[in-house]
């Protein structure tokens, strides 16, 4: 496998991603448990593939590193607890053509490939991406396309999969190009982690080609302070100079970022590259990603810590997606202490309670 420093571009990076047991265990002291999970991932669920560029940021010796526990495969994956899904979205159930799912009245989601650069272990959509198929042809994604053109209440659409920035430019362009031409669209979002995993994949040759169908918003996906890498911060700044708004959208994970320290570093350098924290998520349930969830109990005390102690425009909400894709639902600590006619006593982030009256009618 070469190394990050020899391999500057991004197709290099996809080519040169670590995929099997044995190129993984030439750069990590891997444990029995990481072995047994990668050995696993190459028969069967959800492939192993690192780019060297996110392999670098791994601690090669220390198997609770916050980045290798995101990427490398555990056993754990093989065991499933109450609660688990293998679409814990429901997709597939609020599927209206192939490759479009719509879960709300005025947006769907179009999976327009499943591969990715890296697969992280908690993928929601892991019992689809890196089967192989790769990215979807325009042709076969015109029914989906037609759907939309013909229902006006829908004006936004997220593009996702697999990850749809880790197709080529010319393919990827030519859909986004066939969105924005639905007269109906207002908004399109790509869902991507390349700015994490792969940098070097934000290139102007990107930019200039999408940035002809604004608006177009990025939802992104870092989940701790190490991946905030000069490279991954450059590929965040690029995008917003380009016109890119650029928004963050975390996963809550046991043992990588489920502590109020870490995740308001995150937090605080995600600003200062002028990316948006949008969403703190609760982990889905998904098949095998036990070993990774956080109980919804421990997510908002840590909200609770972070309220007050940073700034609102570092802050996300705190988001339950409900299984079975019944929709998102916002998590928030109990600030409000007792209503009777015409106030409320909230407490604020010190502790204190605090009389509100409302006006009279």
């Amino acid at each position: 496998m070469a190394s990050n420093q020899k391999v500057a571009s991004w197709q290099g990076q996809m080519r040169a991603s670590v995929r099997s047991v044995d190129d993984l265990a030439r750069v990590l002291s891997l444990t029995q448990e990481e072995l047994d999970g990668a050995r696993r991932a190459e028969r069967e669920g959800l492939p192993l593939a690192i780019t060297p560029y996110y392999l670098s940021l791994c601690d090669p010796r220390d198997p609770h590193c916050p980045v290798r526990m995101q990427c490398v495969p555990r056993f754990d994956e093989s065991v499933e607890v109450p609660g688990d899904l293998v679409d814990p979205l429901g997709e597939i159930a609020h599927e209206v053509a192939p490759h479009l799912v719509r879960r709300y009245p005025d947006r769907v989601l179009l999976l327009a490939t499943d591969r990715c650069a890296v697969y992280c272990r908690f993928c929601t959509r892991s019992r689809m991406v890196g089967d192989g198929g790769g990215p979807i042809s325009l042709a076969n994604l015109e029914l989906a396309l037609s759907w939309i053109s013909r229902r006006p209440e829908i004006r936004e659409v997220i593009v996702s999969g697999g990850d749809p920035l880790a197709m080529a430019t010319p393919r990827l362009e030519r859909l986004v190009a066939a969105i924005r031409a639905i007269p109906s669209i207002e908004t399109i979002r790509l869902a991507t982690r390349v700015p994490v995993t792969l940098p070097m994949r934000i290139t102007r040759e990107l930019t200039r080609a999408l940035c002809k169908y604004h608006p177009i918003w990025v939802m992104t996906h870092f989940n701790h302070p190490k991946e905030l890498t000069p490279e991954s911060i450059a590929a965040c700044e690029r995008l917003v100079d380009a016109g890119f708004p650029v928004m963050n959208q975390s996963v809550l994970l046991r043992g990588v970022n489920d502590d109020a320290d870490v995740l308001e570093a995150l937090f605080r350098g995600l600003i200062r590259a002028r990316v948006r924290p949008y969403y703190l998520l609760q982990a889905d349930p998904v098949r095998g990603t036990g070993h990774l969830r956080t109980s919804l109990a421990k997510g908002i005390s840590i909200m609770e810590k972070l309220q007050g102690r940073i700034s609102g425009i570092a802050l996300p909400k705190l988001i339950c997606d409900t299984p079975g894709g019944r929709g998102k639902v916002p998590l928030s600590p109990a600030w409000v202490v007792s209503e009777s006619s015409g106030e409320t006593v909230l407490r604020t982030f010190r502790g204190e309670h605090v009389s509100y009256i409302d006006p009279p009618d």
